[in-house]
């Protein structure tokens, strides 16, 4: 399955839509320090840290990605219920340390404190996991 990784700097009327069903699926944790999905969404697309997982004209799968001067900061990934073990996560995850390597810098993931999932992905995918 083709999923080509994009900057949503100015998503469309289905973009949104697609968002809010992925972050709809998300454990209440993921969303932490935001109150809300949408809040989260609206963050992410005024500070430019929003980046989605495209198949066939369909946002799949975000994230957040903070560019930081020291290193570069993998936040709040989430793909779809009904696509996840797709490899739609999984191709973010390469994208973004593509991306990151190409800039010279260093790739680590942020996820609240204490969370099994956000320390397995860490430990998978041999990234330092920040505490957000």
């Amino acid at each position: 399955m083709p999923v080509y990784v994009e900057s949503v700097t100015q998503p469309s009327p289905q973009d949104l839509t697609d968002l809010a069903k992925i972050y709809a699926d998300a454990p209440e944790w993921l969303l932490m320090p935001y109150a809300t999905a949408a809040a989260l969404i609206e963050a992410a697309l005024a500070d430019g840290s929003l980046i989605a997982g495209r198949f066939n004209d369909r946002l799949l799968g975000a994230a957040l990605l903070q560019r930081g001067d020291d290193a570069w900061r993998l936040s709040h990934l989430c793909v779809r219920k009904v696509t996840r073990k797709r490899g739609v996560g999984r191709r973010l995850l390469e994208e973004t340390q593509r991306l990151a390597s190409e800039a010279g810098k260093p790739l680590r993931l942020a996820a609240p404190a204490g969370h099994l999932e956000a320390s397995a992905l860490a430990a998978r995918t041999h990234l330092p996991l920040d505490s957000l």
